[in-house]
């Protein structure tokens, strides 16, 4: 019986405890490994669909082509990462934070993603797709040209964010915040460039986006 217990110890020790690896194209798809240590590491290319990383830190780890697959992150740490064409379809994002991180060619698909931070990140080449967005912070990112159509933001804030160019057609917005800094003339011309065709929103998200000239002809007040 104490044999069994401590080999479970020293396996969740081993786990738990990957900084500073060389782990390129590893299989860690299914495992478990509630806050699991992986920073500083060489993960590129390496599977963790179906993971339960409840709790990990990944930070400053080369995560180029990884698959997150169904995996559960919640309060992770992905932050100042280069996560660069990695993939995260039907994934448990709560409390996620991406902050700082490349996420260029990254995939987001069937995903709810729960007060994730996703603040001072580069969003331009990543593709979102059938998401919804509770509670994410995107202050100070750069979502230039970014399509978030058909797709659902409840209490999220878009606060001095690059939004040149952004499509929201057919999406629904509910206390949704668009704040740029008081002499940010770049931000109020970045408003007005952002479509909103067909998109559904609440009273005071829309009140919000009339004061700063949005084009709104073609939405729906709720």
């Amino acid at each position: 019986m104490n044999q069994t217990m401590n080999s479970r110890s020293v396996e969740r020790q081993l786990v738990t405890n990957l900084s500073a690896s060389s782990l390129v194209k590893s299989d860690f798809a299914g495992v478990t490994a509630y806050k699991g240590q992986f920073k500083r590491s060489a993960l590129s290319g390496s599977d963790f669909s179906g993971a339960d990383l409840t709790g990990s830190s990944f930070k400053s780890s080369d995560v180029r082509d990884a698959r997150f697959d169904g995996a559960k992150l919640t309060d992770c740490n992905l932050s100042t990462l280069d996560l660069a064409n990695a993939s995260f379809n039907q994934s448990i994002l709560v409390r996620t934070n991406f902050s700082k991180s490349r996420l260029a060619g990254a995939n987001f698909l069937d995903v709810k993603l729960t007060d994730v931070s996703l603040t001072m990140t580069d969003l331009r080449n990543t593709v979102f797709e059938n998401c919804m967005f509770d509670g994410v912070d995107f202050t100070n990112s750069d979502l230039t040209g970014l399509a978030l159509d058909g797709q659902t933001f409840i209490g999220v804030k878009f606060d001095r964010a690059g939004l040149n160019g952004v499509s929201f057609k057919g999406a629904i917005l509910k206390n949704v915040s668009f704040q740029g800094s008081l002499l940010s003339k770049k931000y109020y011309r970045a408003i007005k460039t952002i479509c909103f065709d067909g998109a559904t929103m609440d009273k005071l998200t829309y009140a919000a986006l009339k004061g700063l000239e949005a084009d709104l002809s073609k939405v729906t007040v709720i």
